[in-house]
Formats: structure tokens, C-alpha cells, sequence
């Protein structure tokens, strides 16, 4: 349970160990999380992603540059995420200004992939408009044929980014909606975090 009294006074730490109870409790895809972005015109766009890392700088996930979330981001460097662990009852949110990720951590990362999901990264045009499920398994065999017995290199559109967080809230559900909201917030990414008890 969430309180005054257990709650660290550091986010980073507490999203650590209840990432840690998620990953012991929920059967499918722990790490998944809701990605909020915003098009050119404002409209928000929301879309489940998976994260492939966090550190004491953020959190990180990893896509095509040229979707439409990579082109949403590039116009306007900053996000909203949501963790919902429903077996645990627990949410973790946070947003902040978004970084690409290194060209180092992106080629490391793309190296654990799957050879399948490698392949797949070169023959996705992803968010293009596609005729048939066809074309795409011609352009997947395309891409198979090219990179035939030698490794497959990180395309030039795939990169990561580090959503980098001003807000970092924690809520855990409570009787009758009663529920625990604890939230820290910074006003820049080199300062200390406040924390903050909400009404649910």
C-alpha cells in the first residue's frame, strides 16, 4: 500500500521496485505503456508501446522515426506515458521533454532484436498506407534475401528515444475509489523533485 510512510522520497527508486513487482506479477508484457503524443494540428494520439529500458535519466522505447509517432515527436519533442499494472492495481505516469537515444544505444539495442523484428524494422513503412498483407510479406522477403547470411545493421529511420521526466506520479488503488495518488514533480531535468500528495 502507498503512504506518506512507505513511499520513497525517490522516484526513480520506487519506479524500480514496483517495476520489479510487475515484472514478477503480470503474465504478459510488463513493460508495456501508453505513448501520448500530439500531431500538428494538437490532436493528442495515444498508442501502447513497449519500454526497453529506463535509467535515472528516463524512460526509453524504440520506433521508426518516420511513423507517425516519430514525425509527432520530432515536431514537438515531448510526451506522456502511462504504465497501468491491472494484476497489481498500481499506475505509474509521467511526462516531460523527449531526446533521441545515441546512435551507440541504438545500434546496441537493435543487436538484442529478434533477426525476424530486424528484418521487419527495413520492411515496414510504418504508418504508410499499405494494399494488401502481401506486399508487405514480398517487401519482408525482399529484406530477407538482401541481408542473407550476414547481420542485419540498424536502419537509419529506427532510433530510440529517453522520455525524460519533469512529473513522475504513482497511484494504487484503493477501496470504494479511495484511491493513493503520490506525485513528484521538478521543474528542470537538474532539479531535486517535490513530492506531493493528491486527492484521488
Amino acid at each position: 500500500m502507498l503512504s506518506d510512510f512507505t513511499a520513497s522520497t525517490d522516484p526513480f527508486a520506487l519506479f524500480e521496485e514496483w517495476f520489479a513487482d510487475a515484472k514478477a506479477a503480470e503474465p504478459n508484457d510488463p513493460h508495456a505503456l501508453s505513448l501520448a503524443t500530439v500531431d500538428a494540428a494538437g490532436m493528442p494520439d495515444v498508442r501502447v508501446v513497449l519500454m526497453n529500458g529506463y535509467d535515472r535519466q528516463g524512460f526509453v522505447f524504440y520506433t521508426h522515426r518516420t511513423g507517425a509517432k516519430g514525425r509527432q515527436l520530432e515536431a514537438n519533442m515531448q510526451a506522456g506515458i502511462v504504465f497501468h499494472w491491472k494484476s497489481l492495481k498500481r499506475q505509474v505516469r509521467a511526462r516531460g521533454p523527449v531526446a533521441l537515444v545515441t546512435d551507440a544505444e541504438a545500434d546496441a539495442y537493435f543487436a538484442t532484436r529478434p533477426r525476424d523484428s530486424q528484418i521487419g524494422a527495413w520492411a515496414s513503412l510504418q504508418s504508410q498506407p499499405l494494399d494488401s498483407r502481401a506486399a508487405f510479406e514480398q517487401r519482408i522477403a525482399q529484406m530477407k534475401a538482401r541481408y542473407e547470411g550476414g547481420p542485419v545493421p540498424r536502419p537509419p529511420h529506427w532510433s530510440g528515444y529517453r522520455l525524460q521526466p519533469l512529473e513522475i506520479e504513482f497511484w494504487h488503488d484503493r477501496p470504494f475509489r479511495l484511491h493513493d495518488r503520490i506525485v513528484f514533480r521538478r521543474e528542470r531535468l537538474d532539479g531535486a523533485f517535490h513530492k506531493t500528495r493528491l486527492y484521488p
